[in-house]
């Protein structure tokens, strides 16, 4: 069907839709962190990777303030502070983030008291604070101190000499009081544990794996850093800072040297959290909150130890017993024999990460064409990649080798600038014509071409779309998926993006992608209409979408009135989703879905029944404004009917009942099940696929 001349049906405006029928973005993604703090609860889950998901839940948590609550923050603070769709003001939201993150918080202290340490100890993995230790750790940590902390350490006074000092974001510090026996004076200090420094600092002891928080280390060695005063207290703190770039790209001559200019600022950012222990004394409480300027709900009094994101450090110890079992990763079928050019010439092929390799397809596509003397060209879009990583390797050997490389770098990826203006750095230097995008948008595309100059004579593209970033690291636990393809078709559309993005186009419709932010919102609510009109007509009418977020309130409507019109919508989100499902009226048809597990759920994937001609796409972009307006993103239509099937499948499998999932309940909150009514345990389809390379087209419960 075409995605330019579906009709609009007629139904309920927005206007006449109820009006809190959006829930709050900042209040979806908390429980989506929330759904990760279950992981960690669950006893039936390895013990280092529950460790690993209250390392991951305080990272997320960080990243969220650093980005969301400092968003609404500054809204307030340049008077732009307007009512969210859900009708709350930013103020009301603040306060309800504080009270909901406040309670995920002391969850997750009493997840790792309670439950998670006791466990890790009675494996032989023990974290100790300072009283716990035997007279000969005390000893050997005497020795480390002075060897390997002492230089780092600069204790900071505060008196009128002594300004309070700059605390960074994300530091941990400590809050000292000493006092000075001549006169009894009592003076504040702080010490900034150097973040060069373990989080935890090993024992090295023989059998039981012994740890103790570095924070405890350095207390212990106070006096030695405020020689002949009295140590009165010290109590440990953490602060977060808005760390969202601004950047005037109109305004700017060079777009990289400003984002290294403002990256220097990150650090300065204005301050969105307090975190303390919770046995700090309100003395001190009170002067950090005066010098720092936090507010009352930005405090957050929780049990010790603090940033436990450093609990990767004890997730990664070397026992496989306590881990998921090793993934293996397979090479696609297609691929098992013969050349990968000519593989991908005989037909498309699909590739699923991490159950099928990231090696020996998407980087081996780009190593081959590196060194295949037949190749021409290679145009790449980088958006995030590992600091070893082969692939720009490959692209610095293929322009080494004299071939035409051109590559985008999105400079302005979120927390990866620093890496990404490196890359862009080293790609020049190697001979690269290296582009930093299109002015006022951020290019999320996963692209790759290959420009052969094949033995019929034919000078054919090799394209490679993809739903996740170029990054061997994250390809491991990220699930995504990849299409290879050398039809005339994709390669012309391919072609034409890489125009508009190096060059000047406005070229908006093409053969088989849907590109934003020229055409894929218009695309996806025409596809959308097409199923009411189907419904309507009596003919086959389903949606199933699968994204990692979904808060765009026009596709949200829209979907709300295909619910309406008898359309069975089928939703699989990761992770915030502002949409209410199966409230009467209004989204009875209407199903969600999340799952979360050993892997990352990163995949985009769109499925309209389209009457009796099933369209299938899959890429780059989630439901939310900024993907479908202030990016370029790029689905692919999937062509091949094997395929097609294969995607279909995994859909209906993540919906049905015998899977194990969270549901969406109709007043935001997320039911985690598990169990059927038997008590026998449901399916996790990721330990499914990781023994199927093959999806099974199951009935949809």
């Amino acid at each position: 069907m075409s995605t330019e001349s579906a009709p609009t049906p007629a139904g309920p405006t927005a206007a006449e839709f109820p009006a809190d029928r959006f829930m709050d973005r900042e209040e979806g993604w908390l429980r989506f962190n929330q759904r990760v703090l279950e992981l960690a609860e669950d006893e039936d889950i390895p013990l280092l990777e529950r460790a690993r998901f209250l390392s991951i839940f305080s990272s997320n948590l960080d990243e969220f303030f650093m980005v969301r609550v400092a968003g609404l923050k500054r809204r307030l603070a340049t008077g732009l502070a307007v009512a969210s769709a859900s009708g709350h003001h930013p103020r009301v939201l603040l306060e309800r983030i504080s009270t909901f993150t406040h309670e995920l918080m002391i969850r997750q202290s009493a997840c790792f008291e309670n439950s998670v340490a006791p466990a890790l100890r009675e494996v032989g993995i023990r974290i100790l604070r300072w009283n716990e230790l035997e007279e000969s750790e005390r000893e050997y940590l005497h020795g480390y101190f002075r060897r390997s902390i002492y230089p780092l350490v600069t204790p900071f006074a505060v008196d009128s000499a002594h300004p309070f000092p700059y605390i960074s974001g994300r530091s941990l510090n400590l809050a000292v009081t000493v006092r000075d026996p001549r006169d009894e004076r009592r003076m504040f200090a702080r010490v900034k544990v150097p973040s060069s420094l373990p989080r935890f600092i090993d024992l090295g002891t023989r059998g039981d794996a012994r740890y103790v928080p570095v924070e405890d280390v350095i207390a212990a060695h106070l006096p030695q850093l405020f020689e002949g005063m009295q140590v009165v207290e010290h109590h440990a703190f953490r602060v977060t800072r808005n760390a969202d770039l601004e950047v005037d790209e109109d305004e700017t001559d060079d777009l990289v040297q400003s984002l290294e200019n403002e990256l220097l600022r990150r650090r300065f950012g204005p301050l969105v959290r307090l975190e303390v222990e919770q046995s700090i004394t309100d003395e001190v409480l009170n002067i950090l909150t005066e010098e720092l300027g936090a507010e009352e709900e930005e405090i957050y009094r929780v049990p010790g130890p603090l940033n436990l994101a450093g609990l990767g450090q004890i997730a990664d110890a070397d026992r496989p017993e306590l881990c998921f079992p090793p993934m293996v990763p397979v090479e696609p079928r297609a691929l098992t024999s013969g050349g990968l050019f000519a593989a991908i010439r005989e037909r498309e092929i699909l590739v699923h990460h991490p159950y099928e390799s990231f090696a020996t397809t998407t980087e081996r596509f780009l190593a081959l064409a590196a060194t295949d003397p037949k190749v021409m060209a290679i145009k790449q879009t980088l958006y995030r990649t590992s600091g070893d990583s082969p692939i720009v390797e490959s692209l610095i050997e293929a322009a080494r080798a004299g071939k035409e490389v051109v590559v985008l770098v999105e400079v302005k990826a979120r927390f990866d600038e620093q890496n990404n203006i490196q890359w862009a750095r080293k790609l020049e230097d190697a001979g690269c014509h290296v582009v930093y995008g299109v002015v006022g948008l951020k290019t999320h595309c996963k692209l790759s071409m290959v420009i052969r100059q094949d033995g019929d004579g034919h000078l054919r593209r090799y394209c490679h779309v993809g739903t996740g970033n170029y990054n061997p690291s994250t390809a491991r636990v990220y699930e995504d998926f990849g299409l290879f393809s050398a039809a005339a078709e994709v390669g012309e559309d391919v072609s034409d993006l890489f125009n508009s993005l190096t060059g000047f186009s406005r070229k908006k419709h093409y053969r088989r992608l849907l590109v934003a932010p020229a055409a894929l919102r218009e695309g996806l609510l025409a596809q959308i209409a097409a199923e009411i009109e189907n419904s309507l007509k009596g003919e086959p009418a389903r949606i199933r979408i699968k994204v990692n977020s979904l808060v765009d309130e026009e596709i949200i409507d829209a979907l709300y009135r295909a619910s309406q019109a008898g359309v069975h919508v089928d939703l699989w989100v990761r992770g915030s989703c502002v949409l209410r499902a199966g409230v009467p009226g209004l989204s009875d048809h209407i199903r969600v879905r999340s799952i979360l597990g050993r892997f990352l759920e990163h995949s985009r994937v769109f499925v309209f029944a389209n009457g009796w001609r099933p369209q299938v796409w899959l890429g780059s972009a989630d439901l939310m404004p900024r993907n479908l307006d202030r990016r370029v993103e790029a689905l692919v239509r999937v062509s091949d009917s094997e395929q097609c099937r294969r995607l279909v499948g995994l859909m209906d499998l993540a919906m049905a009942d015998g899977t194990s999932s969270w549901h969406l309940e109709p007043d935001g909150s997320w039911t985690r099940h598990t169990h059927d009514q038997e008590g026998r345990r449901l399916m996790d389809l990721q330990d499914a696929l990781r023994g199927d390379r093959h999806l099974r087209v199951v009935e949809s419960g």
